[in-house]
């Protein structure tokens, strides 16, 4: 049941990156661009972002679920790093919802900002946080923390191109695939450990039946999206509430 909910656990966090990714991409690419620009910016991932995030959520629910002890070490450990993405988020978010509640150029652009700020956060909170969980010094974590930066804009960048027909879909799958690629390599190292530091069976058992049924729901989601709002289907209009 332990390699269950670890492959469960890389799953989602792979999944985070490789679909959140381009979200937060597109949110770089936005810094600096004329204001027609980043409405349709906005207007690409704006029906994908909320679906999106709940891959966060339940990464953090296998994390407090399955892996209780790890972590309450990760989170004390990383601390300064979880608020800073936390507070990147929240900003992140803020810009998106806040952007269109008043018209008005100067407030679109400051609001605009934050979604190109919240974005840099967590893309270079991402890279700093893989390479404090492996042990790196902090030089090699700047490093990573511009790695993770230049994938997830690279992979926003795919997807724009996709929105707009300009890219294929294969090439959207494999810039998502390097979007991931961190994690997975940090997973892979790190998985004797993470399995050494489950919940016991018990738990893991009770976790299974709470969990499994809300499963097929998620990918269902997902899948409905996607489709929904692939090129030439959905709509390029930005969201009411975007």
């Amino acid at each position: 049941m332990e390699v269950v909910w670890l492959l469960a656990f890389a799953v989602l966090l792979a999944g985070y990156f490789a679909l959140e990714g381009f979200d937060l991409g597109v949110g770089l690419l936005m810094a600096g661009r004329p204001q027609e620009r980043r409405d349709r910016m906005v207007a690409a991932m704006a029906p994908y972002v909320l679906a999106n995030e709940v891959w966060l959520v339940a990464v953090a629910g296998v994390l407090f679920g399955a892996f209780p002890v790890l972590e309450g070490e990760v989170i004390f450990a990383l601390y300064p790093f979880v608020v800073s993405m936390l507070l990147g988020w929240i900003v992140r978010d803020a810009g998106l919802w806040f952007r269109r509640r008043i018209e008005g150029r100067a407030w679109r652009g400051f609001w605009d900002l934050m979604i190109s700020l919240g974005s840099f956060v967590l893309a270079f909170g991402w890279g700093m946080v893989i390479g404090s969980v492996a042990g790196l010094p902090w030089i090699a974590g700047l490093g990573l923390g511009a790695l993770t930066t230049a994938l997830f804009a690279f992979h926003g960048r795919t997807f724009l191109a996709w929105r707009e027909g300009r890219g294929g879909g294969r090439v959207l799958a494999l810039s998502g695939l390097a979007a991931a690629a961190p994690v997975v390599v940090l997973l892979a190292a790190v998985a004797p450990y993470l399995l050494d530091h489950a919940a016991p069976a018990a738990t893991l058992n009770v976790l299974s039946l709470m969990v499994v049924p809300f499963a097929p729901l998620m990918v269902g989601a997902q899948v409905w999206v996607w489709r929904t709002f692939r090129p030439g289907k959905g709509s390029d209009r930005i969201p009411s509430f975007f």
